[in-house]
């Protein structure tokens, strides 16, 4: 089953385009639009292709998934033909935040172009953040103190390589690696890669390169889900701290150098 029919009418709509002017976006007959949309004949690959660039979706998920579920277009397009949306909003229009649990973080390399998987997420909405697309990561063992195994690291999404700083801790969704929480070397311009840094340096770093992260989240705010002793909230802040003035001292031994 083909959701291009419905695909091509709703995004016309959001659009806010008549047949008339889409058909002349396109350089085709507005009867060839109406046809498509009514489900009278298939589009040719060469109108898949128009398709694809026109909207910036993959011809596979204009074909596969009922987008009709999008409010607004708001698709952020990836790279690996990945797309990203749609950004939910509650009756309100502000946004929310979709919670990938722990259960879920496995299949989410699966689904995350899926909008009936990003649908059935638990979503909160917390008015404090900043404007931006927002989801919240479940973190996996203790590389990152003071966070907890079984804390939730909340990201904005990250559009533009550009916009990754070194010294920043962000999640990052691998091919390889699944989903990761590190502080980041941007290495890109030196040899197309990041570095990934644990905080607490019992943990190795790593080299991922840039082609492997399929999306990434700068690090917004954290929800930890258990209750800190006074003794770890000491070697926490500790950690913290030597952490942060480590990343401050290679920042000013590059300006020396």
């Amino acid at each position: 089953m083909t959701f291009i029919s419905k695909n091509i009418k709703h995004l016309r709509g959001l659009k806010k385009l008549s047949q008339e002017a889409f058909a002349e976006e396109l350089k085709v007959n507005r009867s060839r639009i109406g046809s498509y949309e009514e489900g009278r004949s298939a589009p040719t690959i060469e109108f898949l292709i128009q398709l694809s660039d026109f909207f910036k979706i993959p011809i596979d998920i204009l074909l596969r998934k009922d987008l009709t579920k999008a409010k607004d277009f708001s698709f952020i397009e990836l790279n690996n033909q990945r797309v990203l949306f749609p950004i939910t909003v509650d009756s309100d229009n502000e946004d929310l935040i979709e919670v990938v649990p722990v259960k879920a973080s496995a299949g989410y390399l699966a689904g995350y172009d899926d909008p009936e998987f990003i649908e059935q997420l638990q979503k909160i909405k917390l008015p404090f953040l900043p404007t931006g697309k927002h989801r919240a990561f479940p973190i996996k063992g203790e590389s990152m103190l003071p966070l907890k195994d079984g804390s939730y690291v909340i990201g904005r999404f990250v559009e533009s390589r550009s916009e990754i700083k070194t010294g920043r801790t962000y999640v990052l969704v691998t091919a390889n690696d699944g989903i990761v929480y590190k502080r980041v070397m941007n290495n890109i311009d030196f040899n197309d890669s990041l570095l990934l840094m644990s905080d607490n340096k019992f943990y190795h770093d790593y080299s991922v390169p840039i082609g492997e992260v399929l999306e990434l989240w700068e690090y917004v705010c954290s929800i930890n889900t258990q209750e800190y002793s006074e003794e770890e909230l000491k070697l926490s802040s500790i950690a913290t701290m030597l952490t942060e003035l480590g990343v401050e001292l290679k920042a000013l031994e590059k300006l020396v150098n």
